[in-house]
């Protein structure tokens, strides 16, 4: 039996790691799948424990919890994907961070369905799937 995979948006391991509301809605589209995560959300991660000065316990929680993913590197593959997707939102005039245009790439590339619960920051890429409760 083939298991089926999702790349989690940033705001959706945050939300689980707070044991938000949020993270229990959206369960039910990760249970039993391989989770997967971009290089740059455990970038994200990092710098959010930076900026608020996180203590040991809860970078060390941090650290478990990205455990439960697969990470996907940085390739020249996932670039030129980063680089149609900004394109192609520029000639649209729709604005997208780097951070969201490299998560989308990274789903884009593999061809794997995205949770999030910002499907507005995701919306009119070609090849991208988006599950999301907003």
């Amino acid at each position: 039996m083939k298991l089926s995979k999702v790349i989690v948006d940033t705001n959706i391991v945050s939300y689980i790691m707070r044991g938000s509301r949020e993270a229990m809605i959206y369960s039910p589209f990760m249970d039993g799948k391989i989770l997967s995560v971009s290089f740059i959300t455990v970038g994200e991660l990092y710098f959010w424990a930076e900026k608020r000065d996180w203590g040991e316990k809860k970078r060390l929680r941090l650290e478990h919890v990205l455990t439960n993913y697969v990470i996907i590197p940085h390739h020249s593959e996932i670039a030129k994907c980063y680089a149609k997707i900004r394109a192609e939102r520029e000639r649209k005039g729709l604005p997208i961070s780097c951070a969201d245009t490299w998560i989308a790439a990274c789903a884009v590339c593999y061809g794997i369905p995205l949770v999030t619960h910002n499907a507005s920051d995701f919306h009119e890429i070609s090849n991208l799937q988006v599950i999301s409760e907003t």
